[in-house]
């Protein structure tokens, strides 16, 4: 006997989705609440987990297919005659993949809407998975050998070396040994997500040489924190080996595997092309740009930032003060916050502000809902939250929906400003840059003098039907001016 898994509704305002990849194959064991496929909408890629235990009896519906909310999308069965072999598989792929999607994450990973407080280069872009017929050089990393062992052998100049494998071989052992089997690992073989890719960069750890302990060989967050401690624990080289001329030379950018490739564009990419065209081209965007003292907000940062932490379990980045300084600007200045319904100007009760998050997939702009009304631990939990859920496919698509402005953090990969583009309905949206230190005159006793300064700009993009210049400005100088002020006591939260 056999039952009918359906797509079932995502959300208020989606109708239909795309099926982007089966997690699962015919006859394969699959159990209650373990992920059976991703789907993409055109507000949000997620996971579909099955409402019901038993073995994949057919496939409906092929990847790239479109399907309306209902469509039966798979069948089901008891599993009945499908043996011991598939149940135990099963059971291994639930627990691999629920660790998988439940564990590969890190909360104290910054979001793409939080920056440090002193000027620093661009971050550099997140690795790509190594292709399944690339192997990295892994010698230069192995441990030290005895003084007959053959020397080192010289490569290309490469990126910053990664960390060394988990398992290293043994003293006598070749280059070629230390090579890992790209079929082995989830880099090379399967997806990898967004925040491992991160950790993985972070840590200096070159996910192929990983093996992954998720299901399907996925790479998991343990694994990467595993491989950087066990390459932390290798004894390091001789100081008269080979090593210190590989970390000399010039800088060479690690190459994309990307390049010189073609590939389909995403269901969400093509939205975001669609919608940025229709904006650009249906309203009359231009950007005002102002430059903020937030001195005394790195001062207070710096000085709340431990207990922060301790009490409130998040970080205190410079983007909550943004948050809520633009938040309580829209109460005093409503035409940022207001939308256009055809020869009519609509102004909202409350202040919805939309979070731009970068992702592998794209952008995405999760609320905060009545944001006016969150102190700065509110704002740090909520930004985190969504961002972190963003990146995993955990957001609902409602949790997209019903924006009011936005807020973008360009600053967190080193930009100084930018002109970000306003997108309907939306009438404002507000970038940060990046904040940065240098010399300024300040006034000392009456008396100007030279002192170290931190700074920000702000870009305001606005839709020219219903915001002027002016309207901007004022908006713009009351952000800056309850920055400027630094005093934010008062909303810690705690």
């Amino acid at each position: 006997m056999s039952e009918s898994v359906n797509l079932p509704a995502l959300g208020e305002s989606v109708t239909e989705g795309t099926v982007t990849r089966w997690l699962k194959n015919v006859g394969d064991r699959i159990e209650v609440d373990e992920p059976l496929l991703e789907v993409s909408t055109d507000k949000v890629d997620t996971e579909i987990p099955s409402p019901i235990a038993g073995v994949i009896e057919e496939i409906l519906v092929q990847e790239d297919e479109t399907v309306e909310v209902g469509t039966a999308l798979v069948k089901i069965g008891d599993g009945a005659g499908g043996g011991d072999s598939s149940d135990q598989g099963g059971s291994e792929s639930t627990d691999s993949q629920t660790e998988a999607v439940a564990e590969d994450t890190e909360p104290e990973t910054a979001p793409s809407t939080e920056q440090d407080t002193e000027a620093k280069a661009p971050e550099p872009a997140e690795p790509e998975p190594t292709p399944s017929g690339q192997t990295q050089p892994a010698a230069p990393q192995a441990p030290s050998a005895p003084p007959a062992a053959s020397p080192v052998p010289q490569a290309a100049p490469v990126p910053p070396p990664a960390a060394a494998p988990p398992a290293a071989a043994a003293p006598s052992s070749t280059p070629s040994a230390e090579v890992p089997n790209p079929t082995a690992n989830g880099a090379a073989s399967g997806y990898v997500t967004p925040l491992v890719r991160k950790l993985a960069n972070e840590q200096g750890v070159d996910l192929s040489t990983v093996t992954g302990t998720g299901v399907g060989g996925r790479i998991r967050k343990e694994d990467v924190l595993a491989s950087a401690s066990a390459a932390a624990a290798a004894p390091a080289p001789s100081a008269s080996g080979s090593a210190a001329p590989a970390q000399s030379g010039p800088f060479v950018a690690e190459v994309s595997p990307l390049r010189g490739t073609r590939e389909k564009m995403t269901r969400l990419r093509k939205v975001v092309a669609e919608r940025a065209v229709q904006s650009m081209t249906s309203t009359a965007q231009l950007t005002s740009v102002v430059e903020v003292d937030v001195t005394k907000v790195a001062q207070f940062r710096d000085a709340h930032k431990a207990e922060f932490l301790e009490k409130t379990g998040a970080k205190l980045s410079f983007m909550p003060f943004f948050a809520l300084a633009a938040s309580e600007a829209l109460k005093a200045h409503p035409k940022i916050n207001s939308t256009v319904d055809g020869d009519e100007i609509v102004y909202p009760e409350t202040e919805n502000v939309s979070i731009a998050v970068d992702t592998e997939r794209g952008l995405l702009t999760p609320v905060i809902k009545d944001a006016a009304s969150l102190d700065l631990a509110q704002f740090s939990q909520s930004i985190a939250d969504l961002a972190e859920r963003t990146r995993n496919n955990q957001l609902k698509p409602d949790e997209l929906a019903g924006g009011t402005f936005t807020l973008t953090n360009t600053g967190s990969r080193g930009a100084l400003f930018d002109t970000p583009v306003v997108f309907l309905p939306q009438s404002a949206i507000l970038g940060t840059g990046i904040v940065t230190k240098r010399p300024a005159v300040v006034q000392v006793d009456g008396q100007e003098a030279i002192a170290i300064r931190s700074f920000v700009y702000l870009a305001l993009s606005y839709d020219h039907r219903i915001i002027d210049g002016a309207d901007a400005s004022r908006y713009l100088v009351a952000v800056k001016n309850r920055l400027e002020e630094g005093n934010f006591g008062p909303n810690l939260g705690y």
